[in-house]
């Protein structure tokens, strides 16, 4: 009997372990996920911070606006394909243009001349201008917004 009393103990015990050693585990990844993922915010955050543009020189036809759009701020703007153009028709209301390199089909907005730039194609360093077009869908544009992939925007009437 003693020895059916000792195994039930040890057996307890190696439960106990095991528990304690899942629950502390569970804690530490728990721990690590939130700490990664403040990192994560707090250099986007950052990134957000250091990116600003500034648009100018906007000309419309019927069928596109074309606009200048500076980099001024000190963040590389390289997401081109993340990048979205939001544009007011007075016709259609609000519609969202993504990006296209290259492309002039109607929805889509591409760059249109890089101005003699060598040092990283496609990717707007501080100081550099883009021309972009935005092709579009609606005939009476009356404004438009450009916005980054890390949320930083800058709109400009027509």
């Amino acid at each position: 009997m003693a020895v059916a009393e000792l195994i039930g103990a040890a057996i307890g015990v190696m439960l106990l372990v095991m528990v304690a050693y899942l629950l502390v585990g569970s804690t530490i990844s728990t721990s690590e996920l939130m700490v990664n993922a403040q990192k994560d915010v707090t250099l986007q955050q950052e990134s957000r911070m250091h990116t600003l543009f500034t648009l100018s020189e906007p000309q419309k036809t019927s069928s596109f606006i074309s606009t200048n759009i500076t980099n001024t701020g000190t963040e590389i703007m390289g997401d081109l394909k993340h990048m979205d153009v939001l544009v007011y028709d007075s016709v259609s209301g609000y519609q969202l243009y993504t990006y296209s390199m290259g492309s002039s089909t109607p929805g889509t907005w591409s760059i249109a001349n890089q101005y003699n730039e060598f040092l990283h194609p496609y990717e707007l360093d501080p100081g550099e201008t883009y021309r972009i077009q935005v092709n579009l869908l609606g005939t009476s544009p009356e404004w438009f917004q450009v916005t980054t992939a890390n949320g930083v925007y800058a709109s400009a009437l027509l």
